[in-house]
C-alpha cells in the first residue's frame, strides 16, 4: 500500500506553494477461462474478500507492465493482455483512498494453473452466474460490464 505522502509545488512564476492530492494509479485484470468462470483471489489483507487480480502501478512501470506483474505475483499466471476493459475512477472505489484504476482483459494457457502469491490468500476461479458474496472494491461492478461485453460479442 502507498505512503500517505504530500509533495510541495512551487510555481515558478508566483511562488505559491500548493500539495496536489491525486488518486493512487493501479491495475485490475479480469481473467475469464470459458467453463471455468473469472478468476479471483481471496484478500489476506484488508479490505478482505474475494477481488480480482491488481494493484498499485510502481513509479516507472507502465499500466500494461503493472498489470503482468500483478497477475504473476498474486496468481502465478504468465497473463497475455487482450484488451482494456475501461478506467475506474470513482472516489469510493476504495475504502483506504481514492484510487484510480485501469482495467485489464486478459488470458493464460488453460494448462497453467494458478496458485495464490503475494497477499493473495486463495485464489479460485468463479462462474459469472456464481460469485462470490463478498468481494472487494467494485470489482462485482467490474465483473458486471465484462459479461455484458461478453455476452454482445456471443
Amino acid at each position: 500500500m502507498p505512503a500517505s505522502k504530500t509533495f510541495t509545488v512551487v510555481c515558478a512564476q508566483c511562488g505559491a506553494a500548493s500539495s496536489p492530492r491525486n488518486p493512487f494509479p493501479t491495475v485490475d485484470i479480469v481473467l475469464y477461462r470459458e467453463g471455468h468462470g473469472v478468476l479471483f483471489i481471496e484478500r489476506r489483507n484488508p479490505p478482505h474478500g474475494w477481488a480480482l487480480p491488481g494493484g498499485f502501478i510502481d513509479y516507472g512501470e507502465s499500466a500494461e507492465e503493472a498489470a503482468v506483474r500483478e497477475a504473476l505475483e498474486e496468481t502465478g499466471l504468465h497473463v497475455r493482455l487482450t484488451g482494456l476493459l475501461g478506467v475506474y475512477s470513482d472516489p469510493e472505489r476504495d475504502p483506504r483512498f481514492h484510487t484510480l484504476s485501469v482495467v485489464f482483459t486478459a488470458e493464460a494457457d488453460a494448462h497453467e494453473t494458478p496458485c495464490a502469491g503475494d497477499d493473495a490468500g486463495d485464489v479460485r476461479f468463479f462462474p459469472l452466474n456464481a460469485l462470490p458474496d463478498s468481494i472487494a472494491f467494485d470489482h462485482r461492478g467490474i465483473v458486471s460490464d465484462f459479461a455484458q461485453r461478453l455476452s454482445r460479442s456471443a
